[in-house]
């Protein structure tokens, strides 16, 4: 899966674990969806996912890795991959801005982006199937752009994987869950709240000002297959400036998070949250009571890589030393008493993960 900032890779284990212990099955709401890792990992563990995201990307995410079910497209999948790795380079608006006007990618991967993301449009696939084709490129062009993982900013000299040519893999999809199929909903959280119920949600919000969309802008072109008008030296989309979140505003974060905490239709909330965020964990304690109990578990990790090499200007001059290299992920559980109790012997039993 793509790099991304927020990204459960290391306790997606840990929030399957606790969600297994409230509950063996049913159905999860996952209304962050981002990278769609944690709601691939439910699904495996056989829940039924439905997972929202406002950004197209993430959308189709979700469409590849919840909806998407192996059993309908690993065959169909294959051979459209396939197929679309043998389209021949043909420069267009990703060369063009992503690599002329920026230097996120190399030209011969440019052009490549760009005859297979025309192909993908030319052949009017089944939502699905489109969905995986996307998704296969957009990892593909992560495995050789030249960031640190957010698309800010480039790097200054070429990563070295950038060098390597643009190779299409098949998604890693997974059977139909057991609970039944998923679905990907594209909402504002606070409409999906009030619209989408399950047994279990999970929720993993903006915390802080730091927009999603803005560091993932390549990803929502490409998979939009539009040609946005784009500004600054990162080549941002233009409506990257108004299509914004509230839980990326300060004065409005607490309104929005607390709305979704009291609208969700679920039992049970899992709550993944960061001390990097507006919220303290007082605060969402205090938000999550009327829920039922509330269980906290902290985790210590290193920041993301942009804050481990410094603070850098649009010149590629280092200007600044970040503040700290360490931070505190939080997971929350809040829900009936006997299903929180089960959720701390489960976590007991597990053990803290190794810091990274």
């Amino acid at each position: 899966m793509i790099k991304y900032l927020g990204s459960k890779r290391v306790l997606v284990d840990r929030i399957v674990s606790l969600a297994s212990s409230v509950r063996p099955g049913g159905t999860v709401v996952d209304l962050f969806s981002g990278t769609a890792r944690v709601g691939h990992a439910l699904k495996a563990a056989g829940y039924r996912v439905l997972a929202n995201d406002y950004a197209a990307y993430a959308h189709r995410l979700a469409t590849c890795y919840v909806q998407a079910d192996a059993d309908d497209w690993s065959a169909p999948a294959a051979a459209l991959i396939a197929e679309l790795q043998r389209v021949k380079p043909a420069p267009g608006y990703v060369t063009r801005t992503f690599c002329t006007e920026a230097r996120y990618f190399t030209q011969d991967n440019g052009a490549r982006i760009d005859a297979i993301r025309a192909e993908i449009g030319r052949r009017a696939l089944p939502p699905e199937l489109e969905a995986i084709a996307l998704v296969s490129l957009m990892e593909a062009a992560d495995r050789v752009d030249s960031t640190t993982g957010v698309q800010m900013a480039y790097l200054k000299d070429w990563a070295p994987r950038a060098a390597n040519p643009l190779t299409l893999r098949v998604p890693a999809l997974r059977p139909r869950a057991a609970s039944g199929k998923g679905a990907a909903h594209r909402m504002d959280a606070v409409e999906a709240a009030g619209t989408l119920s399950g047994d279990i949600a999970y929720l993993d919000p903006p915390y802080n000002q730091h927009s999603y969309l803005g560091n993932y802008h390549v990803w929502e072109t490409l998979v939009s297959g539009d040609a946005p008008q784009a500004y600054g030296v990162a080549r941002k989309r233009v409506d990257t400036r108004t299509r914004t979140s509230v839980f990326n505003s300060r004065p409005r974060h607490a309104a929005a998070m607390k709305q979704v905490i009291d609208d969700i239709d679920a039992a049970v909330l899992i709550v993944s949250f960061s001390d990097e965020g507006f919220l303290d964990r007082d605060d969402l304690v205090q938000m999550l009571s009327v829920r039922g109990d509330v269980a906290v578990f902290e985790f210590d990790f290193r920041r993301y890589v942009g804050a481990q090499i410094g603070i850098y200007n649009p010149k590629g001059k280092k200007v600044g030393e970040v503040s700290h290299l360490r931070n505190t992920e939080f997971l929350f559980v809040a829900g009936p008493a006997d299903a929180v109790a089960a959720v701390r012997r489960a976590h007991d039993a597990a053990g803290a993960p190794t810091p990274l």
